[in-house]
């Protein structure tokens, strides 16, 4: 009787190898994000800084990875991917104890090692993919360490969304991909004891090309 759990593993194994393709592929690419300039007042009591922080610009970021397609019958796909991301904002800043000065730009960069699991379905050359995805992070610089007061707060990992379309020419890929996030951006940003994230969730268009190794079936 023992041996009918892993005779019945060893069955959909082998059916699974049958019925699906997998191939490996590597990839690269650009980020733009989509963020609506707002702005946060830094003026609470106790602190050092009082300043007028207003998100600017954010500027183009850029991926690569790896990805593993997995082909599950004539049209459905299974895609997971591990991607390194980074990308810089701008930050325009007025230092209210110095209105003379005018505004300043700070800059502030990331980086986030993404792993999206798509999945979608094919329709000749064609590639409609949608799935969640999870952001683990890495790294980040700031001018913004010039103020006595900021300090930066990471989640470990955050969640978001993406959903796109592809486009393969023999062994190459081409995506454009819409992500979204549940997190709101700046929610790492902190001036003493207090957070400071602005109302806007980050969303990015996202587009790369990327090879796949072998031959589809």
């Amino acid at each position: 009787m023992k041996k009918y759990p892993l005779l019945i593993v060893l069955i959909l194994g082998l059916s699974l190898q049958l019925s699906a393709q997998i191939r490996f592929g590597l990839k690269a690419g650009l980020g733009s994000s989509d963020l609506d300039v707002s702005n946060v007042m830094v003026d609470q009591p106790g602190l050092r800084d009082r300043l007028d922080l207003a998100l600017r610009d954010a500027n183009y970021g850029f991926r690569f990875g790896a990805q593993i397609r997995v082909n599950i019958g004539n049209s459905f796909i299974l895609q997971p991917e591990v991607v390194f991301n980074s990308n810089t904002v701008e930050f325009g800043v007025d230092d209210l104890d110095e209105p003379g000065l005018g505004e300043q730009i700070f800059e502030e960069s990331y980086q986030y090692i993404d792993v999206p699991v798509l999945a979608g379905w094919e329709l000749g050359p064609l590639r409609f993919q949608a799935g969640p995805t999870a952001h683990f992070f890495l790294n980040a610089t700031s001018d913004l360490f010039d103020f006595e007061d900021y300090a930066q707060n990471f989640n470990d990992v955050t969640f978001g969304y993406l959903f796109g379309v592809g486009l393969d020419l023999w062994n190459l890929t081409l995506d454009i991909r819409r992500e979204g996030n549940f997190t709101n951006f700046g929610s790492h940003i902190r001036f003493g004891d207090s957070r400071f994230e602005f109302d806007d969730s980050p969303a990015r268009w996202l587009f790369s090309i990327g090879y796949m190794f072998g031959d589809r079936r």
